[in-house]
């Protein structure tokens, strides 16, 4: 009997579901080996892909192409033994021998398509993407600056971007997908100029991905000479709609003017200013917070911003750094200590600086506005040279340190609860999300059930509980992997 076999829908059409592969079955029962190292079968009613362990680099991205399994992650497993973008597209490794491994997934994954028509594999021309994995403003990074050849950035009018294609002029049309419209290759036509081709995208300050799509072909940008791996076998140009223009007038004999600060771990010889007329400049994105920085030039005189008022006090005596404030201030207080003569704040968002932010003496204590992006912060205050938490405003916690500090998040997005550890006297939870504490953040105990709510940035994050002193994986999540000690972490994905 005849058997073929089509290509898979990569991605389910919806931005809220995880990611999808799927196949259009022509006949009631079939199973295609595709000779070689690699085939696509169905088998024991699941979809399967097979693949020898010592398949040819050529061959096996001939494989991927040829299904159009780009961003299925097959690259990521056979080059790091990662299987997350497998797992989160629904594959899962069934089989796996010194010789051959063994994909799985199961088709109760496509329910939600009606008929074998819907089916059909999107090809790279028409797939959608899942916004969830490239969200609109990526808030996990501090700073971005964008890097075109021959410096031909994309040219901005307020929030106005104009995208540009240089050449590719023999094309018959050409659009532009990206994070900003979910990935849709449809929306967006590209207008052609002379010289190449362009797109009006109205955008918010942050990070996008984005791609070209010429005559069907999908492209990144040649202009760009920042791409990125979404770690699914995409790669992405990336642009920064930024937000703040470092600027600086006269130094017109330096040979070069740099800028370092918080936002890059000071890092001197990072980030170039270009030299205009008749100043120094560069466009940035920078993430909500506060950002100190110092302008540097010729790699060794450093000094703060003549052109910006705002500073602060830094480690050393008598100078200052630049302040840069984005966003809406956060109210720190602390009530009574009256007869103190300084209070000091220090926190994980300043690095845990003595000498930076000193509190205003109040009718009831002690206050200070400071503004800060979402996150989990852990604060202390210092009392004429004590340091100490507050028991009012704030949970307690223990730092890595040891030392007691109080918890403060801004912007809580996900409660974790678990009914699992009834008995138990004290649960906290410990992840990437708060360095691997080996304290934990204590979760409270409400009736039956321990819970606490965080920030989490979006993608993936690894976490345990601290149940009585022992580490263990979370009982509600089935999705986890293995660490160092062979004792696995729970994986949760956040969109």
């Amino acid at each position: 009997m005849e058997i073929a076999l089509f290509s898979y829908l990569l991605y389910k059409v919806t931005t809220r579901l995880f990611l999808c592969c799927c196949v259009l079955l022509l006949q009631l029962s079939f199973a295609l080996a595709q000779g070689g190292s690699a085939k696509m079968m169905v088998r024991d009613g699941k979809m399967a892909i097979e693949i020898s362990r010592n398949i040819a680099e050529a061959e096996l991205n001939n494989f991927i192409s040829k299904h159009h399994l780009e961003n299925l992650g097959l690259r990521g497993y056979f080059s790091n033994n990662t299987t997350d973008s497998l797992r989160k597209q629904g594959w899962r490794l069934a089989n796996t021998t010194k010789d051959m491994c063994l994909f799985t997934m199961d088709f109760n994954t496509f329910d939600k398509f009606s008929n074998a028509q819907e089916k059909i594999v999107f090809t790279e021309k028409n797939k959608p993407h899942n916004a969830a994995l490239f969200p609109a403003v990526h808030s996990s990074i501090t700073y971005g600056v964008n890097k075109y050849k021959n410096n031909h950035l994309f040219r901005v009018n307020d929030s106005i971007v104009t995208f540009y294609l240089r050449g590719y002029l023999n094309a018959q049309n050409v659009k532009l997908a990206g994070s900003f419209n979910h990935w849709n290759p449809t929306v967006l036509s590209m207008l052609k100029k002379d010289s190449g081709w362009i797109a009006y995208v109205k955008l918010t300050p942050g990070k996008y991905w984005y791609k070209f799509i010429a005559d069907g072909n999908w492209m990144t940008d040649p202009d760009n000479v920042q791409n990125e791996n979404d770690n699914k076998g995409n790669v992405n140009s990336v642009y920064f709609k930024t937000n703040h223009l470092f600027v600086l007038s006269g130094y017109d004999h330096a040979r070069k003017i740099c800028v370092a600060g918080s936002f890059n771990n000071w890092q001197s010889n990072q980030l170039k200013l270009f030299k205009t007329a008749n100043a120094w400049q560069l466009p940035i994105y920078l993430a909500e917070g506060t950002h100190t920085y110092r302008f540097i030039a010729n790699d060794r005189d450093w000094f703060e911003d003549p052109g910006n008022k705002n500073k602060m006090p830094n480690e050393f005596y008598n100078e200052y750094n630049s302040v840069i404030s984005i966003g809406n201030p956060y109210l720190f207080r602390l009530d009574g200590f009256l007869s103190a003569s300084k209070v000091m704040l220090i926190g994980s968002f300043n690095f845990w600086k003595k000498n930076e932010l000193i509190m205003n003496r109040t009718s009831t204590g002690w206050e200070i506005p400071y503004v800060l992006g979402q996150g989990n912060y852990e604060l202390r205050f210092i009392v004429d040279g004590k340091e100490q938490t507050d028991l009012k405003y704030y949970p307690t916690i223990k730092g890595l340190d040891g030392k007691s500090n109080n918890l403060l998040v801004i912007h809580p997005n996900y409660t974790f609860i678990t009914k699992a550890f009834k008995n138990a006297k004290s649960v906290s939870i410990s992840g990437d999300f708060n360095g691997w504490n080996k304290n934990g953040f204590p979760l409270s105990k409400d009736e039956n059930q321990w819970k606490i709510t965080l920030n989490l940035m979006p993608g993936k994050h690894l976490y345990k509980y601290i149940v009585d002193g022992q580490w263990l994986k979370d009982p509600d999540n089935l999705l986890w992997e293995q660490n160092e000690f062979s004792t696995g972490n729970s994986v949760l994905w956040m969109e």
